[in-house]
């Protein structure tokens, strides 16, 4: 049904994208081009089996990546009064695009979430234990992580869907308002708590790989390892801006200024890590990746 993987494709790649608007479909396509890989930015409603199924007679790829969805906006506060609207894309519209494509044989790349899972007795802060592939959601706190959990789920059963959980992205583009960076250095108050995070700049070519490869079923997409908010920060005081700081606040603080809780954890990246064993750690792809093209101070003698 699906294509087997034999690291190497005999037709000519062509790679049709969902998500032209958001940031890592944006990403998508200049890697495409930087590789020389031709794509095509999917016009179709992800919850409109007919526009979807247009696109695919039309573009006629080999593989197919989504990463189209509604996180909210500013934040995934937005959800929690737009549920409908949450299920109609997170749902409903991933479902369907997977079952189209596993109509026609093609592999789904679903750039997902890992923020599914939160710290627990099993999976205590600080002990290096991190959640498996295979693991059950623990986290409900959110609806967006609620949706996110349940789509998850029922993807499991689609043998076509190479599904990437993400967390906490980050990229080189300190302007992005949607880069984890940017948008903790701009918080009046930070929590700090370490976390699996994922360093785009080196992920997302390795999803490329991954559909090259015609590799399926769930990874975790984060870079091994761990980093709290203060260390984060305390990098971008380093190498961005020395007179920057900052003021923490605790869990029990953070929600009275939010609507719905965040999820905290670590992700074990063993699975990923032997795919690819080149993956840097957090902390080794956050100075690599972003804070040394990007450093404004001077480089210490």
């Amino acid at each position: 049904m699906v294509p087997q993987s034999n690291g190497s494709s005999a037709a000519p790649l062509k790679f049709l994208i969902y998500g032209r608007t958001g940031w890592i479909g944006g990403l998508l396509g200049k890697i495409c081009e930087s590789q020389g890989i031709d794509y095509t930015y999917g016009s179709g409603r992800l919850e409109s089996r007919e526009t979807l199924a247009a696109d695919l007679a039309a573009v006629n790829p080999t593989h197919v990546f989504n990463a189209a969805g509604v996180t909210g906006r500013p934040n995934v506060d937005w959800c929690e009064s737009h549920k409908v609207e949450t299920i109609r894309t997170n749902v409903v519209g991933t479902l369907t695009l997977a079952d189209v494509c596993r109509e026609k044989g093609l592999i789904l790349i679903n750039y997902a979430t890992g923020c599914i899972f939160e710290y627990d007795s099993e999976h205590p802060l600080g002990s290096g234990v991190g959640f498996k592939e295979e693991d059950t959601p623990n986290f409900i706190g959110s609806f967006y992580s609620k949706t996110k959990a349940m789509v998850e789920e029922l993807l499991k059963n689609y043998d076509n869907v190479c599904t990437l959980r993400v967390r906490m992205p980050i990229s080189s583009d300190l302007t992005n308002p949607r880069n984890f960076i940017t948008k903790i250095s701009r918080y009046e108050k930070v929590v700090n708590i370490p976390n699996s995070m994922t360093i785009l700049d080196e992920l997302l070519p390795i999803s490329v790989e991954m559909a090259k490869r015609n590799l399926t079923g769930i990874y975790n997409f984060t870079n091994p390892g761990c980093v709290s908010h203060n260390e984060v920060l305390e990098l971008y005081r380093e190498y961005i801006d020395p007179s920057f700081t900052w003021k923490n606040f605790n869990l029990e603080e953070q929600a009275k200024v939010i609507v719905a809780p965040r999820s905290n954890n670590e992700l074990d990246t063993t699975k990923l890590k032997t795919e690819f064993p080149e993956l840097l750690s957090i902390k080794e792809s956050l100075v690599k990746y972003v804070f040394e093209p990007n450093r404004k101070t001077p480089v210490a003698a």
